[in-house]
């Protein structure tokens, strides 16, 4: 991904609100699961790290990325944001 296509996620990400919040229970199953259905429903998410969480939100984002085969587009205090372009009818077109 390039710097470009980077900053246009940034700017879309800018307008979302946040769709999941991890807590102490961290990374389970169940919230990759409901991740990676919302990814490929939407292919921009943004996900809040709550104080009460023991994981650093760099290494949450890593973690979901790689089992949901997304991309981290930023990582910004206590916020993550993840892309994954749709298989079909994708909505967001990235710049070249």
């Amino acid at each position: 991904m390039t710097s470009k296509q980077r900053a246009y996620l940034k700017s879309l990400a800018q307008t979302l609100d946040t769709t999941f919040q991890i807590g102490k229970n961290g990374v389970t199953p169940e919230l990759t699961s409901a991740i990676e259905e919302a990814l490929d429903a939407r292919e921009l998410l943004k996900i809040g790290v709550l104080n009460n969480c023991m994981m650093k939100p760099g290494d949450i984002a890593e973690m979901i990325s790689g089992r949901t085969n997304s991309t981290t587009v930023q990582v910004i205090g206590k916020r993550i944001v993840l892309y994954k372009p749709a298989k079909q009818n994708g909505k967001i077109l990235l710049p070249k």
